[in-house]
């Protein structure tokens, strides 16, 4: 009978989460790299290559790949042999190797879980508790399965309860779009089908851990109607031409998992949920011997990509930027900022409207400054600040308006796109919505000089703050005339990509 030790789990779980903070999984790191050498789109690869660098850079400095460091998901398979030397709970042992790693002084991880979420919204201050799967299995080991999932990503899942004569492939087809840019792409698509409503998210989750192969199944083909759909949704959502950051281009997606259930005769449950392109998971086998050991990759799996901007690239200084210089920025325009911007996220966008509506004076002025919405790593050593990419735009569209037309707010950086609230606003103001990379949040974070709270600092890392920064890139989203990229570059190359399928030689 195989011993596990309490104190086994409990680091193995910490140690893993510290190294799927800064490790892409190698078959990732490849899907991306052989992307970025085939796409077209100048935005979409210069996107690609921001997040190959950042990648590598992460994992030499051991530091996030981005802010957003996730909500622990942890699956494991427990040998029904396996006795536990133990004296916490299976959930207990598992939140104690998460606060460990997120609280490590070496490398501290971003706490994004909140309790009461329907209420005070409180940070548990430790990105406890992990949500836990288990299953008892035949056998004496325990594998184990470690993921941090990023909030863009997770929030745009989605389930539907189809009719059995329905077809998923359109259905994940009409949902694909409807999911923006917020969910990082490229990344994966996990879908499950039947079982039940919980079930079929339970396979759609579990199914983003599986390694990225598409290509081997491509090259074999199809064995099963999983396998069928695989190749279907992989083909046709990559045909969409959403691209990277949703910029226009030939990948979306590098892989479709597909996982399934028998399930009722009058249902057909499906759920899908895109993992990003900050990827992290990892597993491990514990057999009684001791604490996990994962091996780093090695460093030539990751391509020496040097990103520098376009000799296009207009630089700006936000101290000194006016109505006028900004509505001559057109969309797709690489920008490098410098000077002083503000910070803000959900939490601080509520307190700032709350302030206005109550006639109440504001703690800063943001008469004609930029804000970014981010919620940045916490600094080690050196750092004036820590990893620091972009949250999704569209959680803020809803306090836009009021924004701009009570602050004087000239524009805004975020990633993903803008919703038609937030683009009529834009565009009735004349102010301007810049993207930066999702998930190249150290990268980023290279560009910023200096950093200090300036109000709310009660919200941890959705406190205010005023950041000095030196040539950060971004691209101009939307402009002053409410033009975005996000709808011109998609549009462009899903028609690209149509008309070359049309010519494309017919097989047999």
């Amino acid at each position: 009978m195989t011993v596990i030790r309490q104190e086994d789990l409990i680091q193995s779980v910490a140690d893993a989460l510290q190294y799927i903070s800064y490790y892409h999984p190698v078959d990732f790191i490849r899907a991306v790299h052989e992307a970025w050498q085939r796409e077209e789109s100048p935005a979409a690869k210069d996107a690609l290559a921001q997040i190959l660098v950042n990648s590598r850079m992460c994992a030499l400095g051991h530091r996030p790949i981005c802010q957003d460091t996730g909500i622990v998901s942890v699956f494991l398979e427990v040998g029904m042999e396996v006795r536990w030397d133990a004296r916490l709970g299976l959930q207990e042992m598992i939140d104690e190797g998460v606060r460990r790693a997120y609280t490590h002084p070496d490398n501290v991880l971003r706490a994004s879980v909140l309790a009461d979420p329907d209420g005070a919204r409180r940070n548990t201050g430790d990105n406890t508790p992990a949500m836990v799967t288990c299953k008892l299995v035949p056998g004496d080991k325990v594998v184990v399965h470690v993921a941090a999932k990023g909030g863009g990503s997770e929030a745009k899942s989605r389930f539907a309860m189809l009719n059995p004569s329905d077809s998923v492939v359109d259905w994940v087809l009409e949902q694909v779009p409807k999911m923006g840019a917020g969910w990082c792409p490229p990344g994966i698509l996990g879908v499950g089908i039947g079982g039940t409503a919980d079930k079929a998210m339970q396979l759609a989750k579990e199914a983003l851990l599986e390694p990225i192969d598409i290509h081997e199944l491509r090259a074999r083909g199809p064995r099963n109607r999983a396998e069928e759909l695989r190749l279907e949704l992989y083909e046709k959502v990559n045909a969409l031409g959403i691209g990277a950051q949703g910029l226009g281009g030939l990948t979306t997606v590098l892989d479709v998992k597909v996982r399934d259930l028998p399930t009722h005769a009058a249902n057909k449950p499906v759920a899908v949920i895109p993992n990003c392109a900050a990827t992290r998971h990892v597993h491990f086998v514990l057999d009684g011997s001791g604490p996990a050991r994962l091996e780093p990759p090695p460093l030539e799996a990751w391509p020496e990509i040097a990103w520098r901007p376009g000799e296009s690239a207009r630089r700006v200084d936000l101290d000194r930027v006016t109505r006028e210089e900004v509505a001559s920025w057109r969309p797709g325009e690489t920008l490098l900022l410098s000077g002083r911007m503000l910070t803000g996220r959900d939490a601080a966008h509520k307190k700032l409207v709350d302030m206005i509506a109550r006639g109440e004076p504001l703690p800063v002025d943001f008469t004609n400054r930029f804000i970014y919405y981010v919620g940045p790593v916490d600094p080690v050593r050196d750092e004036v600040v820590g990893p620091a990419g972009p949250t999704t735009a569209t959680r803020m569209d809803k306090f836009t308006r009021t924004m701009l037309e009570k602050t004087g707010l000239l524009g805004m950086v975020g990633k993903a796109e803008r919703g038609p609230e937030a683009v009529a606003a834009i565009r009735d103001f004349g102010a301007v919505y810049l993207m930066a990379v999702g998930g190249a949040a150290y990268l980023v974070s290279k560009a910023i000089t200096a950093a200090r709270v300036v109000a709310f600092p009660e919200l941890g890392m959705e406190a205010i703050y005023e950041f000095e920064i030196k040539d950060m890139p971004v691209t101009v989203a939307v402009d002053a005339r409410g033009e975005s990229v996000h709808e011109s570059g998609p549009r462009l190359w899903r028609a690209r990509i149509a008309e070359r399928l049309e010519t494309a030689p017919k097989a047999g």
